[in-house]
């Protein structure tokens, strides 16, 4: 098939022949005459196709192109190859996305696409289900304007979303769902809400059978431990050759309940579905007070004491529940207490412990450094679970339950905050307590 623009040029060179020839056997008026006309025919033809064109434009249909005649008679066949094939691509589409919707509405995950303003793209029949929603009707419009739940406005606008969040069903209830969101092109959002009810619920049994247990232990270890107290401190009632074993059992008593202690008050915190108090904490007052509980461990664990450097911004505090949050900093003060070595008088070393609170990138950030032993990275993200331990005799050893990050770590989620964990083994591990924007409170 030649080009186009060689049969246009075969076309002027045939018409000025004809009109050379014209010119020969009689003059150059009717070779003018005959090139002008030819010209003439061959723009009407033109102008006639041009004109089927547009018409065709009006309403394309693959059946009703022109055949064309000449140079139209090409771009009509390139015209209806290209016309095949984009019906072709789009049947290919329409197969992909109607494949796509049918996967989604299997999913049993609600799907919600928001844009760089939050309002609603796209969403699931689940999503509709779950969250109260009506594509139909919902589209563009802000998500915060149907989801009018404050925890999760704040969850959404806080841009910090490491962390799912739950939220409890406006619609009923009793279903708890798990809202999780996920940044991706162009400043948009994908949410992800999940049905967690039953989950919630196994949860909830769990949690009931562990405080449950919990208390009907403590009752007779508290009586064992007091009869091995009254025998150990009676003259003559132990023989002196078992007087270790009872000192043992009575240790381990101690641990027990410490043990118990600790799964009581994370099976309370977790229970515990009612927001933290908002009161505002002195948080000078608080951290000089978790600054001498860590002195008094310090020197209670060693002969030397640790050294606890204590750095604060006066002018910063902190909304949320003071003993809950007290917990969790004397928690990770005391974790860095028990795995930094105090030191010797002879050597001259001494164990260091540093505590800031400060304003990083904007958040509040509760920070604690120590010059320990050092954590190697294979155990950094299994160490708020249950009973996770890096070294079992050394956590033994320094009377550690094995619970105090994971109380540590609820109690922040409820406060919207997280647990970032830095270690370099030999060197010293950094416990930050990171809080969202919304709880600072800055003094006068």
């Amino acid at each position: 098939m030649l080009d186009i623009r060689w049969k246009t040029s075969l076309f002027i060179c045939a018409l000025s022949v004809i009109s050379l020839f014209f010119w020969l056997i009689t003059n150059i008026n009717t070779a003018l005459i005959v090139f002008i006309t030819g010209l003439l025919i061959y723009i009407a033809s033109h102008v006639y196709w041009l004109h089927a064109l547009q018409n065709w434009f009006k309403s394309p249909a693959i059946k009703e192109i022109p055949e064309g005649s000449g140079v139209w008679e090409d771009i009509f066949i390139a015209l209806l190859k290209y016309e095949r094939n984009n019906n072709q691509n789009q049947n290919q589409l329409n197969s992909a996305l109607e494949r796509f919707n049918l996967a989604t509405s299997a999913m049993p995950d609600g799907l919600v696409i928001l844009s760089a303003s939050n309002e609603i793209e796209w969403c699931t029949p689940n999503a509709e289900h779950q969250l109260g929603l009506n594509l139909a009707t919902d589209r563009k419009l802000p998500v915060v304007n149907l989801i009018r739940n404050s925890h999760f406005i704040a969850y959404l606008y806080n841009e910090k979303y490491d962390e799912p969040f739950k939220l409890r069903s406006w619609r009923n209830s009793e279903v708890i769902l798990e809202i999780q969101l996920i940044p991706f092109a162009n400043n948009q959002k994908l949410l992800i809400s999940r049905d967690m009810t039953q989950h919630e619920k196994v949860d909830i049994m769990r949690r009931d059978f562990i405080a449950n247990v919990s208390h009907e232990l403590r009752t007779p270890l508290t009586v064992v431990g007091g009869f091995l107290e009254t025998l150990t401190d009676m003259e003559g009632a132990v023989p002196d050759n078992l007087k270790s074993y009872f000192a043992m059992m009575e240790d381990q008593t101690i641990r027990m309940r410490r043990i118990i202690e600790d799964l009581l008050t994370l099976s309370t915190i977790e229970s515990n579905t009612e927001e933290p108090d908002d009161s505002e904490i002195d948080m000078l007052n608080l951290l000089k007070s978790v600054q001498s509980d860590g002195l008094g461990l310090s020197q209670s664990l060693n002969k030397v004491k640790h050294i606890i450097h204590l750095e604060i911004d006066p002018a910063l505090n902190l909304n949320g529940a003071v003993d809950e949050l007290h917990s969790v900093f004397s928690n990770l003060v005391s974790n860095a207490i028990r795995y930094t070595p105090a030191g010797d008088k002879k050597s001259g070393k001494t164990g260091e412990i540093f505590i800031r609170w400060a304003l990083q990138n904007g958040e509040p950030v509760f920070s604690v450094r120590d010059t320990g032993i050092g954590i190697e990275q294979q155990h950094i993200d299994r160490l708020t679970e249950r009973f996770y331990r890096v070294d079992r005799s050394r956590s033994r050893e320094t009377g550690g339950t094995g619970l105090g990050l994971s109380i540590v770590k609820h109690i922040l989620i409820r406060h919207q905050a997280k647990l970032e964990i830095t270690s370099e083994l030999g060197v010293g591990s950094t416990f930050s307590a990171i809080f969202p924007k919304a709880r600072v409170v800055l003094k006068g």
